[in-house]
């Protein structure tokens, strides 16, 4: 009879792409989580969407070693990585209530050793915040931005900026923001060529695409 395994940590993955498996806390049962922490051989590990009530209703040995973040949702398991002094990624929200996804992004590059820059609440709805920003923000070879509503922003820093841009579009706005559908669709028929865009509220796989790029020698 075959022994049935839940969980199945893909260890090898690190040595392929530089990026190491993440911990996708929703929809696992607690035993489920603790069993992919405890699998991971190098003894530390990401955990996205981990949310509070979860976190505390881990086993206390590996409850108290994580450094956990409310805001992103993230857990970080194990010794965190000495970080780079100066960024490489500037991290921009275009209102405060993009900040879960962002957060989600500056942490997984916090996991990886990369410092980020955080520029918030420069929404087109006030340009002026924008543009007493950008020389700043035009600084950094990789920009992730997290727009919700209409998310005009990344196209609006597209036109402006020649650094790689990534697109976060996020599930803040109402009625027909559609949860993020009208976010994720600006951002796909922006008229600034180039933009890289992930799926809604997708902090994890933005702050991915940025380390795949800087992990890079061109």
């Amino acid at each position: 009879m075959i022994e049935r395994k839940d969980v199945q940590i893909d260890l090898k993955r690190s040595e392929r792409i530089g990026i190491s498996e993440a911990i996708l806390c929703k929809g696992k049962s607690i035993s489920q989580i603790s069993e992919a922490i405890n699998g991971n051989q190098n003894h530390s590990a990401l955990l996205t969407r981990l949310e509070q009530e979860i976190l505390i209703s881990l086993p206390k040995q590996l409850q108290n070693k994580i450094d956990y973040e409310p805001i992103s949702r993230t857990g970080i398991y194990g010794k965190t990585p000495k970080i780079n002094i100066s960024p490489r990624v500037a991290v921009v929200t275009a209102g405060t209530s993009d900040t879960p996804a962002s957060r989600e992004a500056v942490r997984t590059l916090q996991f990886y050793g990369e410092n980020s820059a955080e520029v918030t609440d420069v929404g087109v709805a006030g340009i002026w915040r924008l543009l007493d920003r950008i020389d700043f923000i035009k600084t950094f070879p990789v920009i992730i931005i997290a727009a919700g509503m209409d998310a005009a922003l990344p196209s609006v820093i597209g036109g402006l900026v020649g650094s790689l841009i990534i697109g976060l579009p996020t599930s803040t706005g109402y009625g027909t923001a559609e949860n993020g559908r009208t976010a994720l669709n600006a951002m796909l028929t922006s008229c600034a060529p180039g933009l890289a865009v992930v799926n809604i509220d997708n902090g994890y796989g933005a702050a991915c695409i940025a380390l795949r790029t800087l992990n890079q020698k061109f």
